[in-house]
């Protein structure tokens, strides 16, 4: 049996780089993430709509979908596994068209954000969920941003070392859910 590759990448993430990855690209990532869920992306989206500067820069930024659990002695982190990342869609355009440029989380993304990842060349990975207390081991240092009083819902960086992930949306605009669809499809 053939072994698929794994491409290792560091943050910063350009629009070069993500134009080099294609949809089920396997992935580890090194470098700084952020972590923000949906009242951090609420605020970020409320700010950028008034016209506000954000807590953080978001360029070329990437973020994971994700809050830890407390923090047990001796570790960095506590458990930390991706959140459902369509409940960000209705504020990831926004935060796209601010230079973020990749997001880690699970599930598919609506037709407007996969439109505005390749539109913007930013990326979606999707991480395995249900394994958050091995992938926190991937994590080397984490300090707060911004928003403390949302607690684990924080925005955190992450210092993280071969995370692994799976290119979901691409900015050619592909997408590995309609290609799992359209192989499923064709064995009916």
């Amino acid at each position: 049996m053939m072994q698929a590759s794994v491409i290792s990448l560091r943050t910063p993430l350009t629009a070069d780089v993500c134009r080099e990855l294609s949809a089920g690209d396997r992935v580890l990532l090194s470098g700084s993430v952020l972590t923000a869920r949906d009242a951090a992306h609420r605020r970020f989206a409320d700010t950028l709509r008034r016209g506000g500067r954000l807590p953080v820069s978001l360029q070329d930024e990437t973020i994971f979908y994700a809050a830890p659990t407390p923090t047990p002695p001796g570790r960095v982190i506590g458990s930390i596994g991706p959140t459902t990342s369509g409940r960000m869609d209705p504020y990831t355009t926004a935060l796209l068209g601010a230079g973020l440029r990749g997001m880690i989380g699970k599930g598919r993304r609506s037709p407007e954000v996969v439109e505005a990842i390749r539109k913007r060349q930013g990326v979606y990975f999707a991480a395995t969920g249900g394994v958050a207390a091995v992938t926190s081991r991937c994590i080397r240092s984490v300090s707060l941003l911004a928003y403390e009083d949302l607690g684990p819902e924080a925005v955190l960086r992450l210092e993280i070392v071969n995370f692994p992930l799976i290119v979901v949306n691409d900015a050619c605009g592909g997408d590995l859910y309609e290609m799992v669809l359209k192989i499923a499809r064709t064995n009916d």
